[in-house]
């Protein structure tokens, strides 16, 4: 599958399409990663935004009306909603970008659904490279809409500038049962469907738990309470965003987040690579019998994983 580059920079829907579905599909494929290297450059303008939140907390209308926003301010804006995996076809339950029906026929909207694939975290494996792709293509604003969450599916804070985590009322102790992993990665929290009952009590709680482990960076997260599906609260909400965005610009804080999510990449990045050259290298007959050795006690697999090391060249040193 050839990508036009040419005119994927010049925002062309099919070939952004087109680029997409490689790196959704052909991870470490030479095609693919010849098309990550040459779009790299013409990256690190976009802002990405992450949203996650518990399911039924109101998502995908949120990402809608702000993306309704950010289109009335001129900004062009592109929306990956990762959706459940079929058990049929192994792609994404288009359920979330199915809500998003007032940008459907917007020239400067891009929208696509992408599928967990069984990844834990609340995203897709290609998720990256994606965005690679969205910010060169000359998209001002990445809404990032995890599938949803619980406790621990924290991973949109290694791919996003920014983390809203999305609160509804009336839930039980909703913030009591998520606040071990998803609280503690929120820049911004939101309140939706704020007209409930028990919005007050819900933001009382938020309060509390936030005043009680204060960041490291300084910043303290504020709370918008929203009514997504009117628009109301999305201004401020925006306002917020560009809130924090200043603070990471005047405090030196997205050099620093940057610098750590960065190198964090790139050891995943070598995983990655290193496990797909060994797949290549390992037929499954010798992993059959290596497999054997272990359990028949012939040999250790710390033994086996030195030998395939130094057949893959890779030498320990001290």
């Amino acid at each position: 599958m050839e990508v036009d580059i040419a005119r994927l920079r010049q925002g062309d829907m099919r070939a952004i399409a087109r680029a997409l579905t490689l790196v959704e599909s052909r991870a470490w494929e030479p095609a693919t990663v010849q098309l990550l290297k040459a779009l790299f450059p013409h990256t690190g303008k976009a802002f990405v935004l992450g949203i996650t939140g518990s399911p039924g907390a109101g998502k995908s209308t949120l990402v809608d009306q702000l993306a309704l926003f950010y289109r009335k301010q001129g900004r062009r804006v592109a929306i990956i909603a990762v959706d459940p995996t079929s058990p049929f076809t192994g792609g994404a339950v288009l359920g979330d970008r199915v809500r998003m029906h007032s940008l459907a026929d917007d020239p400067d909207v891009f929208i696509r659904s992408m599928a967990t694939r069984g990844q834990l975290g609340g995203l897709c494996p290609s998720i990256h490279e994606a965005l690679v792709v969205l910010d060169a293509a000359g998209f001002d604003m990445l809404l990032v809409e995890t599938v949803g969450v619980g406790q621990d599916e924290v991973d949109i804070v290694r791919a996003a500038d920014a983390s809203l985590v999305m609160l509804v009322p009336g839930m039980g102790d909703d913030i009591q049962t998520i606040k071990a992993g998803i609280m503690e990665i929120g820049d911004i929290f939101v309140i939706n469907k704020a007209d409930r009952e028990g919005t007050l009590r819900t933001q009382k709680e938020l309060d509390s738990l936030l005043s009680i482990a204060p960041r490291a960076d300084g910043w303290q997260p504020p709370i918008v309470k929203t009514m997504a599906l009117r628009g109301d609260g999305v201004e401020r909400l925006a306002e917020a965003i560009q809130e924090f965005n200043t603070f990471l610009e005047n405090s030196g804080e997205r050099r620093n987040r940057n610098l750590i999510l960065l190198k964090e990449r790139l050891l995943q990045l070598l995983q990655e690579r290193l496990n797909t050259l060994l797949r290549k290298r390992i037929s499954e007959k010798r992993l059959d019998r290596l497999a054997q050795k272990i359990m028949t006690r012939e040999c250790d697999p710390y033994t086996i994983i030195d030998n395939l090391l130094d057949m893959l060249g890779v030498e320990e040193k001290e």
